[in-house]
């Protein structure tokens, strides 16, 4: 039986194209950014970050060439073995849906450094398949795959294709089927997969997609977040994981003597600052989160994604605007876990 990625919050981060600026700009299919993208993966990573998401829907898999996910993979692979952080844990995301395409990204992902895959379902034809449909596709997708896979259940970008937790603890049995990223707010889902006594937990991790649902799902046995507003103020995502498992978790009575009431008021705090600041996520998604990490952290452009994203914020400064004050109330307990110092109050110099 294969294993799964660490627990811990995971990343998964954008992918950088050129600047306007650059030498090798292209309008219409910008190249990719390596060295910003290396920087960024550095960035979260010495902020406590347990690992990162490549190449999924906040990676624009879907705006990505072959070459560019082996280049994105290699590059941020060799950023890190450069930088010290040998076996730093990458999961590599698919979004397509021909078995084979799938299985050959995997093997690429493979290659150029990724230890998981991140497998988006196929619901190109979503009204017509049946739950033995796509249990046998992520098998046969499993079988084939040269390294073990999560199961990527996103509706809002598969056509709202189901997978109820039924199907998902049938296919927790597969030795290489190692966990599951919920990016959806049934809540009672996550429970029926995560307490579920039929899965063994030690070989199946469930990871919530939304940080604004971190909290319920640590307490009923999830293993983290991959969570976007992460790469924009990752140490105060970590802090809530970190507390919760100091405070309740598999640490509890090993950390200091502040009192568990002290603590819970702590983290729901935490979660609710980020709930707050996740509505930036869920109005906006990719285009979003690229806004924020170059506002607030100075990485790529803020409208910098590729068509049909590319533009940002259609009313640009007057949209940010809207997000300053809750935006900057999390950046202030980022800063004091030891934040940029290119963030004021969570807002860019």
């Amino acid at each position: 039986m294969a294993s799964p990625p660490p627990s811990g919050i995971f990343v998964p981060v954008p992918t950088f194209f050129a600047r306007k600026t650059a030498v090798d700009y292209n309008p219409t299919t910008p190249p990719v950014d390596i060295p910003t993208q290396v920087a960024h993966s550095l960035y979260l990573a010495r902020a406590g970050i347990r690992g990162l998401v490549l190449l999924g829907s906040t990676g624009e898999a879907v705006h990505l060439t072959n070459a560019d996910r082996n280049a994105v993979i290699s590059g941020v692979r060799a950023g890190f073995d450069g930088a010290g952080f040998k076996d730093y844990p990458l999961i590599a995301g698919t979004a397509a849906q021909n078995i084979t395409e799938v299985t050959t990204q995997l093997e690429g992902a493979k290659k150029a450094g990724a230890q998981w895959g991140l497998c988006l379902a196929p619901g190109y034809f979503a009204s017509a398949v049946s739950q033995d449909g796509i249990e046998a596709w992520f098998k046969a997708v499993a079988d084939a795959s040269p390294i073990p896979i999560l199961i990527y259940h996103y509706p809002g970008v598969s056509n709202s294709v189901p997978i109820p937790p039924t199907t998902i603890a049938k296919l927790s049995s597969h030795p290489n089927i190692v966990g599951c990223k919920l990016s959806h707010g049934a809540l009672d889902d996550h429970i029926l997969v995560a307490s579920s006594p039929s899965v063994d937990h030690s070989h199946f991790s469930v990871f919530t997609g939304l940080g604004q649902q971190l909290l319920p799902v640590l307490t009923i046995g999830g293993a983290g977040a991959i969570d976007g507003l992460a790469a924009i103020y990752p140490r105060a995502v970590v802090k809530l994981y970190d507390t919760f498992h100091s405070t309740l978790g598999e640490q509890a009575g090993k950390s200091d003597s502040t009192g568990i009431k002290e603590k819970l008021a702590e983290m729901r705090n935490l979660q609710y600052l980020i709930s707050a600041c996740e509505k930036l996520i869920v109005r906006w998604g990719t285009v979003g989160i690229k806004e924020a990490c170059a506002r607030v952290l100075g990485f790529g452009d803020a409208d910098g994604a590729r068509l049909p994203l590319r533009g940002g914020f259609p009313d640009g400064d007057a949209e940010w605007k809207k997000w300053e004050g809750v935006l900057g109330e999390l950046g202030k307990i980022e800063k004091s876990l030891g934040g940029g110092q290119e963030m004021v109050n969570g807002i860019a110099n």
